[in-house]
Formats: C-alpha cells, structure tokens, sequence
C-alpha cells in the first residue's frame, strides 16, 4: 500500500504539478527555521535580518572582538552596541560591520561603552528576515528588516523625549577613509572605507529618516567638530537629534559598493517610504518561503525539522549579492564595471563550501550557481586570478587549494554550462600553474614538500583533488592531452602515503619528517591532523584502495579512525571539534568520511555514523553547532545528508547514500520537475537501510538499487527515492560496494582516444605546459631515509620505493639522474656534504618524479644536550639542528625553528676542547600574532666540567610584543673573554599574552633556530 500511495502523490507532484500546500500555511517553513541556531558555541552565526543572498546583513554587534566575535553577535553576551549593517556567516575571521546605528535617549555619547544598552534573551526573538529587541537601558523596542541592498529599522522609544540615532564608522574595522554627507532634513551619504580581513573595502551608504532631523553632532575620535553640511576623515560618528514623539521611528540604510549615488537609487527602488516597514518585512517573509519551498520537507520530530530548515536557511545566507540595482560593480581591479546578464555575487568560502555547499546549489540554485561561475570569471579577467576566499571583492588568500575549480567543474559536468568554458579552461590552468603556496614544488616534486611551503600534506591533497576537477571537464571538452596530464597529476596524492604507517606524511629534505604522531596537529596540516588528512583522497578512492590491498583494508582504516582517542596532540587548534575517534565533524577535512563506509562491504556503517552525527552534533539551540557555519557549509553537510544524499566527490556527478533523518522531503527544480523522496519511518533507532528503490520519472515502477550511490542526472530528472528503515544493520539494502575506475583505468581508456582533433592547442600558451609523454602507470617517488641534515663524521643512508616492480636509481655528484645512473642496491655511507638525488623507475620505463636531499656535515663535532624538551611538532632538526649552520625564515611554517611553551629553552654545548669564548650568538623569531615572542632574557653559562657553571653574560628586552610584523633576530651576547669547554644558553619566556592580544592569557612560545658559539 505504500508504494501505492507514494505513486499516486507522485504522479499528482510531477505530472499535474499540483502545488504542494499553500494559502494557510504559505508561511509554515519560514515558522521552522530558528535564527538563533549557531550564535552560541562556536557556530559564529548572527540572527538579524537578510533576505536570500543579499547584500544587507542587518544585525545586532554583542561582541567586537575576539575568535567567537567573528559574526558581531555571541549568545553569551548581555550587551548590545547598535545593529550594523555587514555581517558574516560561520566564518573563523573577523570582518564587516558596516556603519552602525544605535538608537537612545537624552544627550548622545559616542563612547561605544557608554551608548551600548543591556538585553536580554527573553525580549529578543529572530525569523527570518526578521529581528527584535529590547534595549534595556533606554527602554527602547527594536525592529529590523531588509531587502537585498536595504536595511530597514524601526525604533519605538517609551521615552518620547530627547531621541537619538547615533552613527558610528569607527565600529570593528580599522578605518581607512569615511564621510558624511547631509543631502536635506532626512537624508544623507556617506562611505566607509576600511581594512580587516579584505584589505580594501569600499561601503557607500544612503541613509533616510522618517523625520526631518533636527540636529546633528559630528565627532572625529570621539570629539565634535564643528557643524558643517559635509565632513570627511577617520573614525567619523554622528548623532541625530529628532522632536519629541511617541510615535515609531524609522531609518533605512541603503548599501552600495559602488557609490553614493549607487545607493541611493538602490534605496529608492528597493525600500522608499512610499511602502511601509510591515509590507516589505511581510514581502521579505514571503521570499524566505518561496526560497525555502525548493526543499519541502516532513518529518514527525519538530526538532529535526526546525534544525533541517535552519540548515536550508543558513545555506541561503551566503554568498552575497555585492552590485547595485542597475547592475554596477566594483571589480578585483578595483574597478567599476557593468554585470551584463548575470548578478555579481561576494563572499566565496570555497574551502569549506566546494564539498557540500555548492553542490546543494547544483541541485535546488542552478541559476545563481551560473552567477557564481560567471563572478568567478570576470574576477580572473579582472584580477588576473580565480577566487580562492574571496570577501567584498578583495581576495584573503585564506585557506588552501583553488577550489574554485571544483565548483567550476562540478557545475558543467552537471550540465550547468552557461559560460565561457574556454576561458574557465584557461582560469582553471592558470591557477594550476600559479607559482604560490607551494604550487611550484607541487609541480616540480610531484607534492608539496615541507621546505616548499606550510601545510605541506594538505596543499599536496587538495591540489591533487582539483587537478582531477580539471582533467574531467578537460577530457569532456575535448582537451584529451591536457585531460591525461592532469589524471597524472591527481595521482600525485600518493607520494605523500606511507605504506607502513598507513597514514599521508609530510617529506623533509627527502624522506619522512620524524617524529611522526598522526594526532599531532602541526603546520603541515590545514587545520586538522594526519588521521583526518589521511582519508582525503576524492578524486581516486579506487585507486587508493588498490594501493592498500582492497576494501577491508580501507574498512580497518575507518573503523580505526573512529575507535581512536578522541584527543589530539601538538598544536591547540580550536576548529577541531566535534571528535568521534580522530574524526572531527567541526571541520571540513571530515565531511566526506563516513560517507567511504559505501566503498566496502559494510555501508551500514555509513548509516550508523551519518545519523550519529546528525544526531549528536546538531540541535535546535543556540549552541547547536559543533564547529563554525563557515558560510553553509555545516549546514549544507546536514541538509544533504537528511535528505539521504551526499557527494564525496564533487566533479564525477554522483551522490552517496546515507540515512535519511527527514519523513518525507520534495525537491522542486527550476526545470520544473520534482524528486519525492520518502523515508518510511527514520528515527527510535531506525538509521540503518534494509532496501532503497529508485522510480525514475516517466518510467512506470520502482525498482530496488543495488549499490549505494545515484547520479545527478537521474536524481534531477525527478522520480521517487523510497527508504525503507530498521533498527537491525543485519538487513542490508545494498549487496555490493560502490566501485569505481581509478585514475590510471581512465587514463588507459583516455590514452586510446587521443586523436588528431584534440583541442589542447587552441588553450593560449600561457596556461598550456609542454604536454609530456605520460603512461597511464603512476610510478610513486621513493623515499630516501637518512634523518637529519646535519651529521658528524660518517651517516649511513638508506633509499626506498614502496611501489612493486620498481628500481631506484641515483646521483651523488649533483647531476640529475637516468635509467644509466647508480643504481641502488645497499645503503649509502658519506662522510662530506652531499647532495643526493633519486628516482624510482618501474619495469616499462615510467619514472617518479626526481627526490632530493642534501646531507650537511657540521663544521663542528659539538654535543648539544637539551635540558628542557621542544615541542614535537617544532622539532627545527633536533637538539643538533641548533648547531647544524641551517637557519630558519620568517616562514617558521616550515619547520625549520625549534620552538618551546610554557618552558625556558636550556641548552648545553660541549664543545669537546676547552678554546676560548668571547661571545654567544643565537637566532631567536617574534611573531607575536602567532603567539611567537622574542625571550624576556638570554643568559650565557659557561664551564670547564659540564657541572659548575658561572653566569658569563646576558641581555633583557630584544623586542617590544607590540612589534607584530615577523622578525628574525639574530643576537649577539657579549661574553668575559675566558676559557671553557661547556656553554650553556638559558632563554626565559615572555610570559602570558597581555590583555590586547586576541589570545589574551595565552602563554608565548620561544623559537630558536642556531647557536654559534665565538
């Protein structure tokens, strides 16, 4: 009967498109989304009032600092400065809050301590693109709504007398330009221009009273100046004065990146007076629920529900609309240009949102997915680079790989291919070959190795991941050589795995960087350790299981990540949350795993952690996040895998299946169709799939699947998707793994298809490389083992490969080697400094990339003895690494400085033969932002027997921690001329971070990187 049933409301939803339900409940999906979701913990969302993608973000400031500050707005918080008009989403940095307003009473006060008023929860309350509240200290009520590019208030004062508005341009940002300008008695512009983390941001701003305004103070820092129509300079705020009245007053700030004659014409189109504050709120709601209606979702537990819209919702925040009504702009040239045909959009968090994010858009946003594409396009036109974290049209540079790519490549593959794609093609080469954060090691390496850049390991993947988005939409163009040169290049992922160890590492000067702790977190991890790292394989999840001996293999792998301590070791990076095991669902490197279950002969287990997460890690709170938003990403995770679905691999068009939390979900697509899919019945312990069919739209029946994964062309083309649930794993819906071909099987296929109307030339040659004569065999780099740069008297070297059927061959003269070089069958011993290099060729011929290391013989024999212990993850070559003649640079990333916490660095040297000492040099790095301060003091030690030791010098304040840019120091301690076989170094610590610093209490690390000894 149940299938029955869903048949007969299919063929209602998909052929006479009967509207789902309306009129009564038209506003019911709306009532489900709590705004409040997030603003607690450390999910760094706001609660005010947006439309769908726009350009006002109008919300209440709680808090102006600090990481859990980075929305403007922290649920623990009892005080509220003003409402702004620029927020950001879940982000992990701090920036917008754009021209704040706050209303009150009596004579205004520009201090922000002084104007800023008590609230409390219990008079406070969100839908979206809606917000109240109570301002205690003035008993003011508050209430707030936008349009795309307008921010609309409306004050009610219980006070009638002596009311105020305040302005304030200060707020948050440092304040590169601002002025103000009074148009009449109710209305006037302005622009404010700032630098946080975009380093150049451009807000022009209209802004309209409902009341003339009867006087206005102006303050420069704080003190007024004198009254003029017009003022110009930093750090500007303004108080206006209006009559007495018991009656609401209203304010709306219209936003532009362009001018302020670009806002006001936006003010005037979107949200003149002529229309009331409830009309537009009612039109806002009612754009909320049209937007929200493309995923209309059931379920029996009104917890899951209002946590599954908020998700839908906070997914719908972001990106951001960033040009005015007539289409105007403000380019990465800095620029204005005109948007021909597409809208201009802002905000790209692509690191977290190419996995879940914009491939919901693909599903249920297929026209603004085509905008974000077109925006990405003309920012490479215009700015000479894709997006990588782009903010208010400035590039950040935060975060890693050009996952711009991906969301590039997933969208045409999918069919969304309204672009340029020649230029995508050349933007895409372009960013493969760009000669940045370790790029060009990548390249030349075949990874990213730790002495080309930090985050080795990361780079390495993720770049390897988005060379596969560009061999795909390579090969489908018709660019068949360049396809096949980067299926090679995805493989290169493989060169960073440890077959012993199971784990991806890092590679130093050649060989495996010792010690080695995969819960360690370091600087050559993004945010996240080897454990978590270690599963980041998308592109080739085939040939990662052939590469480990099949899919048990890959099943033991898992279910050791989710057994293992949930603790982390080394470097205490707060994003790392919500542990099972070693897996971290409070940060993306995650969001894929559980979903590899699919892969093996248990997908039960996919079921089982994908609603454990959902379960456990999101709730209808404020601290109902486990980890930051990040501009949807969070929320995207969950949406998709409500709804049953998620893709591991944005770019090969297919979505996994997990357990769905939702009753019933309908997707409407802009194609008009629909896609029912039903769960019968998720919940009390029902998580796992006993079976699963598939009815495809115009195809009579439902059929059951047999592998637990669907394609977007056949989830877009509409049907029905049928759960049927238990309690008991032992029924299993799917009867084998997904499979899938490795890289090298559509290399093999690709090579036989390379014919003479390849398209590869007709790409311009500044972003072809020479095509290379590539076999479909990946030939892994070897591996040379011989520990420390440094050595005294002879070292012993070892080489290794761990792919089979390979040779190794190599050069100790600085040549590069061949086929006809040393081939390596014992162990190395060298006594000089030498260079060696190696390459790894297998039984056809293909060759690895070429391994260098350079042994260094230190010009002294010294013993160096450690009387306190380094940070692992800061090892800088061990305690022989402190004499070993290598330096560190300011890039301490790279793992080159020895660093201490909460202890002194105390050294020993013996330097065998008692000489002469006059004086101790040591290199010591401040970089106060990174919590790296230059010692409070050095004091030099000297003996005959290593056990007496005499003070022979010191010296106090190096380097003021106000100095934030990162220093080198090297530093000169003169000593008593003397004689002394033994000298010891005692570095003390800074101490605690002071009060200003974001870390405040804090305590500071020591890095040292060489002792010389005169």
């Amino acid at each position: 009967m149940i299938i029955m049933h869903l048949l007969l409301r299919l063929f209602a939803l998909l052929l006479f498109c009967i509207p789902l339900q309306v009129g009564a409940q038209k506003l019911y999906r709306v009532s489900q989304v709590n705004p409040f979701i997030g603003t607690g913990g450390h999910g760094h969302t706001y609660p005010g009032a947006v439309v769908p993608h726009g350009m006002v973000q109008l919300s209440p400031d709680t808090r102006l600092q600090g990481w859990d500050g980075c929305s403007g707005y922290h649920y623990s918080d009892s005080f509220i400065y003003g409402f702004s008009h620029t927020h950001l989403s879940g982000t992990g940095c701090s920036d917008y809050g754009d021209v704040l307003l706050m209303p009150g009473n009596g004579k205004a006060n520009p201090n922000n301590e002084v104007y800023k008023s008590s609230f409390s929860h219990q008079r406070e309350s969100a839908t979206p693109g809606y917000y109240n509240v109570h301002l205690d200290k003035d008993d003011i009520d508050v209430e707030l709504t936008a349009t795309e590019r307008v921010g609309l208030h409306r004050y009610r004062f219980k006070n009638p007398s002596q009311r105020f508005i305040l302005l304030d341009l200060k707020h948050r940002d440092e304040v590169l330009a601002s002025s103000l300008k009074r148009i009449n008695d109710s209305t006037f512009t302005g622009m404010r221009r700032s630098k946080a983390w975009a380093e150049d941001q451009y807000v022009f701003f209209a802004m309209q009273f409902s009341k003339p305004v009867n006087d206005i103070t102006i303050y420069q820092d704080d003190q007024p100046v004198v009254k003029q129509t017009s003022y110009a300079g930093k750090n500007i705020k303004c108080s206006f004065q209006f009559a007495e009245g018991d009656d609401a007053l209203e304010v709306r700030v219209a936003l532009s990146p362009v001018s302020e004659e670009g806002a006001l014409n936006n003010l005037n189109q979107e949200a003149s007076f002529q229309l009331s504050f409830d009309r537009i709120q009612l039109g806002t709601a009612l754009r909320w629920e049209d937007e929200l209606l493309k995923v209309d979702a059931r379920s029996q537990d009104p917890n899951k529900l209002s946590i599954f819209y908020t998700a839908l919702y906070h997914t719908a925040i972001v990106p951001n609309i960033n040009m005015d009504v007539d289409g105007k702009y403000r380019g990465r040239d800095n620029q204005i240009h005109q948007a021909n045909g597409f809208t201009y959009y802002s905000v790209f968090s692509l690191w977290d949102t190419y996995r879940a994010t914009h491939p919901l858009y693909t599903i249920i946003d297929q026209k603004r997915t085509l905008d974000y594409i077109k925006t990405f396009l003309v920012q490479f036109q215009q700015g000479g680079r894709l997006p990588i974290w782009e903010l208010s049209s400035n590039e950040t540079d935060c975060m890693i790989g050009n996952h711009s790519i991906s969301v590039i490549a997933d969208a045409w593959l999918k069919g969304i291919q309204g672009f340029d794609e020649k230029i995508a093609m050349e933007a895409m080469l372009d960013a493969a070959y760009w000669n940045h954060e370790g790029m060009k090691g990548y390249q030349q390496h075949g990874a990213v190795m730790v002495e080309d850049d930090h985050e080795s390991v990361s780079k390495t993947l993720e770049y390897a991941y988005n060379d596969y988005c560009i061999a795909r939409m390579a090969e489908q163009l018709g660019y068949r050589k360049i396809a096949l040169q980067f299926y090679q290049r995805a493989q290169q992922y493989k060169n960073l795995f440890d077959s012993k160890t199971g784990f991806m590492r890092p590679v130093k000067n050649g060989g495996w960087l010792e010690p080695f702790e995969p819960r360690e977190v370091n600087n050559h991890f993004t945010e996240a350790n080897s454990w978590q790292y270690s599963f980041y394989f998308p592109q080739d999840i085939e040939g990662y299981i052939q590469m480990i001996g099949g899919p048990d293999s890959l099943e033991k792998k898992l279910d050791d990540l989710f057994n293992a301590p949930s603790t982390t070791t080394g470097r205490d990076q707060s994003d790392i949350t919500g542990l099972i095991g070693q897996y971290a669902h409070g940060n993306e490197p995650s969001h894929h795993i559980v979903y590899l279950y699919n892969y093996t002969r248990h997908p039960w287990k996919t079921q089982f952690y994908a609603s454990k997460i959902m379960e456990e890690f999101y709730k209808n709170e404020p601290d109902g996040l486990i980890g930051n938003e990040d501009c949807g990403q969070m929320s995207a995770w969950y949406v998709l895998s409500a709804m049953g679905i998620y893709p591991v691999t944005p770019g090969n068009g297919m979505y996994m299946i997990g357990s769905p939390q939702m009753h019933e979900v309908v997707l409407t697509f802009e194609s008009g169709r629909r896609m029912l899919i039903h769960a019968q019945w998720p919940g009390d312990g029902r998580r796992y799939l006993s079976k699963v069919s598939l009815g495809k739209y115009g195809v009579s029946g439902i059929k059951p699947m047999k592998s637990p994964v669907i394609s977007h062309a056949d989830f877009m083309n509409g049907g029905i998707l049928l759960f049927e649930m238990s309690a008991d794993s032992t029924q299993q819906a799917f009867k084998k793994p997904v499979r899938e071909q490795s890289l090298q099987d559509i290399q093999a296929l690709l090579l036989k298809t390379i014919l003479d109307d390849d398209r590869s030339d007709s790409i311009p040659s500044f972003v072809r490389q020479p095509h290379e004569n590539i076999s479909p065999v990946f030939v892994k780099n070897p591996v040379i083992h011989g520990g420390s740069m440094a050595f005294v008297g002879t070292k012993s070297i070892q080489i290794s490969c761990d792919q089979k059927n390979t040779k190794l061959y190599y050069t100790l003269d600085g040549k590069n080697p061949d086929a006809n070089s040393n081939l390596y069958t014992i162990p190395l011993d060298i006594d000089t400094t030498t260079r060696v290099k190696v390459i790894a060729i297998d039984t056809k011929g293909n060759c690895s990339k070429m391994v260098t290391a350079q042994f260094q013989k230190s010009l002294h024999d010294w013993e160096v003895v450690l009387n306190t212990s380094f940070e692992p993850q800061y090892a800088g070559g061990g305690a022989q690494g402190l004499v070993d003649g290598i330096r560190g640079s300011t890039n301490w990333r790279m793992g080159n400085w020895q660093g201490y916490q909460k202890i002194p660095l105390d050294v020993v040297i013996d330097r065998r033969n008692a000489d002469s000492v006059h004086s101790v040099k040591i290199g010591v790095l401040q970089d106060t932002r990174a919590w790296i301060v230059a010692p409070k003091r050095i004091v030099v030690y000297v003996s005959e027997d290593g056990k007496s030791f005499l003070p022979a010098g010191s010296i106090s304040n190096l380097l003021p921690i106000e100095q934030l840019e990162p220093t080198r120091l090297e530093v000169l301690i003169p000593v008593l001329p003397q004689k002394a076989r033994f000298v010891r170094v005692l570095a003390e610590q800074y101490g605690n971070l002071p009060n200003w610093h974001e870390g405040a209490g804090g305590e500071t690390h020591i890095f040292v990187d060489e002792v010389e000894v005169f």
